[in-house]
């Protein structure tokens, strides 16, 4: 039977934070490392007081940090990463460092450790912009952003990895992940927006763009459910819902949710109606591969949406 002993790097971050939330309620022992450049301590902060609940302040572009993080534990699941997709588009650089560095240390930490599962939270990013849609997981892989070429360049050394040392290794190539807490992406753009100007709203794109979302509870319930399945060196699986909506359909729900009237739509596009340089037009997922293990998500996109807004909105 697997210890019940885990290491979540990036465990101060949204998705990360959500993930520490089920384990610490499952009777996990787990271990915390965040630097804080995008996680949030208030995101932990009903842990406190939890023995089982260990946080460590470091940065995993540190070598040494890396290999403190791993000692005794069972499995990483390794959610540290900079979340802005547009970030690599001025500052690549960041994406580089914060992604594929602190992949790399940790996998030598793991290496030198003998740890032997890994889960990883990959992107759907790494498929760039599918001919067709729902992309399944043997689609090719072409990244049209730094974030997601730098996911990619993780998965590629993760798998290296497994290939040569053992490590039971899952990515996880999760849609847009939303809930209570979420401090990124469209639907926290917008609402900041809108508590500024309640009277326009400034959309990036033609909103015509397409997107799942899946909620966090799901989310972490399609990693646990991989974990369970982790019997190969490498495998990946899409996470996401079965049904996509168009941006235009996002600022809509949470027009209705703010409960505005009257809200005056003004698109920023670029290109071919994206929102920027490195954005995709129009991406979903083919979750057949994990359905088969057993998962079913219990929201759609629109019922994912909506509640992130509703908690959003109440956190503001």
């Amino acid at each position: 039977m697997l210890d019940k002993a885990a290491l979540v790097t990036g465990g101060a971050g949204f998705v990360g934070s959500h993930l520490v939330d089920y384990l610490a309620e499952h009777g996990w022992y787990v271990r915390i490392i965040d630097n804080l450049s995008s996680g949030r301590m208030e995101n932990l902060e009903h842990h406190k007081g939890n023995t089982n609940v260990e946080i460590i302040i470091a940065d995993l572009k540190n070598p040494e940090d890396a290999h403190r993080a791993v000692e005794d534990v069972s499995v990483v699941f390794h959610y540290a990463a900079n979340p802005e997709v547009r970030v690599s588009t001025t500052h690549p650089r960041i994406h580089f460092n914060e992604n594929v560095v602190t992949t790399f240390n940790l996998l030598e930490a793991i290496r030198k450790r003998s740890i032997k599962y890994l889960i990883f939270a990959s992107s759907s990013s790494v498929y760039g912009e599918p001919n067709t849609i729902p992309v399944s997981e043997d689609a090719p892989l072409k990244p049209v952003s730094v974030y997601g070429a730098s996911k990619l360049a993780c998965e590629a050394l993760i798998h290296s990895y497994s290939m040569l040392y053992g490590v039971r290794s899952v990515a996880l190539r999760y849609a847009n992940i939303v809930g209570p807490r979420l401090r990124h992406g469209v639907i926290f753009d917008f609402i900041r927006k809108l508590k500024r100007n309640p009277y326009s709203l400034e959309i990036l794109g033609d909103g015509t763009q397409t997107r799942s979302f899946i909620y966090a509870d799901d989310a972490v319930e399609a990693t646990m459910i991989a974990l369970d399945h982790a019997n190969y060196p490498f495998e990946a699986y899409n996470v996401a819902t079965e049904d996509w909506i168009t941006i235009k359909q996002v600022a809509d729900i949470i027009v209705e949710t703010m409960e505005l009237k009257n809200i005056k739509y003004i698109y920023k596009p670029v290109l071919h109606g994206i929102g920027w340089p490195g954005d995709v037009k129009k991406i979903s997922l083919d979750i057949s591969k994990l359905k088969a293990l057993g998962f079913r998500p219990k929201h759609n996109s629109t019922e994912a949406v909506k509640l992130t807004a509703q908690a959003l909105v109440a956190e503001f």
